[in-house]
């Protein structure tokens, strides 16, 4: 009779949880990594957190995301060269389509968005990994982005060699993905500098360590963020 009370007690909190939860404005929430960080695999434990929570969502990607954006995707991983300017502004060329077409409509009519990558992405790999001047990353983040920031912010921070062993096992490497260790490690130090900035938006989750683990470190952070949002 206890347990069935126990249980019955579980559910009844889970479910005014949940309507709780319903009751808050939509959330933008991103997830970031160099290549082979896991966030394939970290994307769906995110998105059996919202299920759970029982709230909508859409998953989306940059670049792309949006039908236009998609385009500028396939020139900017699969272009002979392109010089480092024009890889940022085709960047931010599809991040404008993305913002103004998927991420700020879904949050309006009351629907929370994942993104696989966003602005953070553009400072780590344009900015630390092609040398480019972060206060140009800055005021087209401003120019694009604007207030459309997100409210959490997963890193997933997996030591570079490590993380280039596991995309080697992919078929086929797109344009980015070719470059040499030295840009990888570059691409880590910016993704740190971004989470050393905004420690209370970015958190970090340990990508070097097993899928079981790595998946406990998201759940404890969306638990976290979920008491925040509640309290």
């Amino acid at each position: 009779m206890r347990l069935m009370k126990n249980i019955k007690e579980q559910l009844l909190h889970t479910s005014r949880a949940c309507k709780e939860m319903q009751s808050i404005n939509a959330k933008f929430i991103t997830l970031e990594g160099s290549e082979g960080a896991g966030k394939s695999t970290a994307l769906s434990t995110i998105t059996a957190q919202l299920d759970a929570w029982q709230v909508p969502y859409i998953v989306t990607r940059e670049p792309g995301g949006e039908a236009n954006a998609e385009q500028i995707r396939s020139l900017l991983l699969h272009s002979d060269h392109l010089a480092a300017k024009t890889e940022l502004l085709l960047m931010f060329a599809a991040r404008n389509e993305h913002v103004v077409k998927v991420i700020r409509p879904a949050l309006a009519a009351g629907t929370w968005v994942v993104s696989d990558r966003f602005v953070d992405a553009s400072y780590a790999y344009q900015g630390l990994g092609r040398g480019l001047d972060w206060k140009t990353i800055e005021f087209l983040e401003e120019l694009v982005v604007g207030g459309t920031k997100p409210d959490l912010t997963l890193l997933l921070e997996v030591d570079p060699q490590t993380g280039l062993n596991r995309a080697a096992d992919r078929s086929q490497k797109d344009r980015i993905e070719q470059e040499d260790a030295a840009f990888f490690e570059n691409i880590c130090r910016g993704y740190q500098l971004r989470a050393k900035a905004e420690p209370n938006r970015i958190k970090s989750i340990n990508a070097n360590l097993s899928i079981a683990e790595v998946k406990q470190q998201i759940i404890a952070q969306m638990d976290g963020f979920k008491e925040l949002l509640l309290s």
